[in-house]
């Protein structure tokens, strides 16, 4: 039981009761009956009854990023914002978010038993410990990695991976420079950090790792364990978000990004089912702190930024298939009762905003992302999240993104294809992105329409599938020879069956958890 649940999401409870709980948009409170419907408020419901209009005093609230909403110390009334920023806000809000304030890393204790199912009841009464007392709503939350599961072998095998890369290409001749995005409670860099110095310490030696860690609370935990551990000479934490990052780093180094992005914000992109026009996702918060999601014509330039690289690189369309023959779509659309809009579709803008911050800052890195490829109980859409929240010793997902800040947990799956062609492709450029007034218009065309824009133009021509060949002398913007690979995605058995000891966590009957759960890992490299 807890082995499906290990291997679907590491923030699950591992005994998973089905449950229908109500919860509240302005309180905390959890209960069993259906709360009173509000009137339809919202532009584009796909629900039977809905309006296309929407009421005006919600247009004329501020338009607000999550960077304004940093000096809230409760979450805002009376304002807009884009849906990433409310994701952001309810995540990472210095004052309420739900990893700022709700959060607590889980650790499993020391396990040698005898099968997986040992494993399993072990790891279960663990977690049964953190919800005692707390029956009558959210309380804490709480998730594991494969990290924290499986320390220190699992982080071994990362730091494996990265030296044996390091050795081949530039030791002894530059030095060992580690960023790792998002540390928890520092155990990763623990476990590299104790593996080098034991097994290569002529290398730990020329180790310089950094931590960048938007949590205050944990980039103080981190400082402090690993100081007193011994590391602090080899170590720096960096208290702020990945997407402030201002220096650049000149020499060749690694990016670490470990259960990390699938916390990422996403935007919302809903497709008009006549025009097949794109419509950006904003949600208004009223005066009594419900919420209102609608949809307006694209304008974010990040959002348009990503349309127009998915469109360039001929990834498919972001539409069921039903929907992408016009007869089919017309048919569709007559229908009584039918929406006006295409299901949700989730794109991870924040991820493109890192991959350009490692193309700007860091032009000689090599990076080592892993996350979950699909997860399950997700809301309806297009690459939709998971949210949810623990509820005693139980946890509960929700119907929507829409909930109470900071009390819910909202994790995305990635699309591990698309990521290394977009990956690969902007290390490829050298110069600035496409001018922003092209990418919103380019971002508002049909995603079925064939182009000429000059957006199009070379579409694919970095893609894996139309590479050309290195070019002696002409590097890229990441050091390597232009037209040659960058990455490749690996399982996540694939992973640890060439880099980890698997002799170490391997148990008495042959099974070994740490590469039978978490099947829904991949890994970029």
């Amino acid at each position: 039981m807890l082995r499906s649940a290990l291997s679907c999401n590491r923030r699950r409870c591992p005994r998973q009761t089905h449950l229908k709980v109500y919860f509240s948009s302005t309180a905390l409170i959890a209960s069993d009956k259906q709360p009173p419907k509000h009137n339809d408020k919202i532009n584009y419901n796909p629900d039977i009854s809905f309006s296309t209009t929407v009421d005006s005093k919600h247009l004329k609230y501020p338009m607000l990023s999550s960077r304004d909403l940093e000096s809230h110390r409760k979450p805002p009334t009376r304002v807009r914002m884009l849906v990433r920023d409310f994701i952001e806000d309810s995540l990472y809000n210095p004052h309420y978010g739900y990893f700022s304030k709700r959060a607590t890393i889980f650790t499993a204790p020391p396990h040698c038993g005898g099968n997986s199912a040992e494993f399993e009841v072990d790891v279960a009464k663990r977690y049964m410990e953190f919800g005692n007392g707390e029956e009558d709503g959210p309380g804490r939350q709480l998730w594991h990695t494969p990290t924290e599961l499986f320390k220190p072998w699992y982080g071994q095998a990362i730091a494996q991976c990265l030296v044996s890369e390091y050795l081949l290409k530039y030791f002894p001749y530059e030095d060992f420079k580690v960023y790792e995005l998002g540390a928890g409670n520092g155990t990763l860099a623990l476990n590299i950090l104790d593996f080098l110095k034991t097994h290569y310490p002529e290398v730990y030696d020329r180790t310089q790792y950094t931590i960048i860690e938007i949590s205050e609370k944990l980039a103080r935990a981190q400082r402090h364990r690993l100081h007193q551990q011994g590391h602090g000479q080899v170590v720096d934490v960096v208290n702020r978000s990945v997407f402030r990052w201002e220096c650049k780093e000149h020499a060749p180094c690694y990016v670490v990004a470990a259960e990390v992005v699938d916390n990422f914000a996403h935007d919302v992109v809903r497709y008009d089912l006549k025009t097949l026009e794109a419509y950006q996702g904003v949600v208004a918060v009223d005066e009594v702190g419900e919420f209102v999601p609608f949809y307006t014509k694209i304008s974010d330039p990040l959002i348009a930024s990503y349309l127009a690289l998915r469109r360039r690189l001929s990834l498919p369309a972001p539409l069921p298939r039903f929907l992408r023959s016009p007869s089919l779509r017309r048919l569709y659309a007559s229908l009584p009762f039918a929406p006006n809009l295409s299901p949700p579709d989730y794109i991870p803008t924040r991820l493109l905003s890192l991959l350009k911050i490692l193309r700007t800052h860091f032009p000689r890195h090599r990076l080592l992302l892993s996350d979950f490829s699909s997860l399950p109980d997700a809301v309806p859409g297009l690459n939709a999240p998971v949210v949810q929240t623990r509820v005693g010793t139980t946890m509960i997902p929700c119907g929507s993104i829409f909930v109470q800040q900071g009390w819910f947990d909202i994790m995305f799956p990635t699309d591990f294809t698309a990521l290394r062609e977009m990956y690969e492709f902007l290390l490829s450029q050298a110069g600035p992105d496409a001018d922003q007034q092209d990418e919103l218009s380019y971002a508002r065309v049909s995603p079925l329409a064939s182009s000429t824009s000059p957006l199009s133009l070379g579409a694919g021509f970095f893609s894996s599938r139309a590479r050309r060949s290195p070019l002696d002398g002409v590097t890229s913007a990441s050091g390597l020879p232009v037209g040659e690979r960058k990455s490749s995605v690996f399982s996540h058995a694939e992973y640890l069956e060439t880099y980890a000891d698997l002799g170490k966590t391997r148990l008495v009957n042959g099974e070994n958890p740490m590469v039978g759960f978490y099947e829904n890992v991949k890994v970029l490299f």
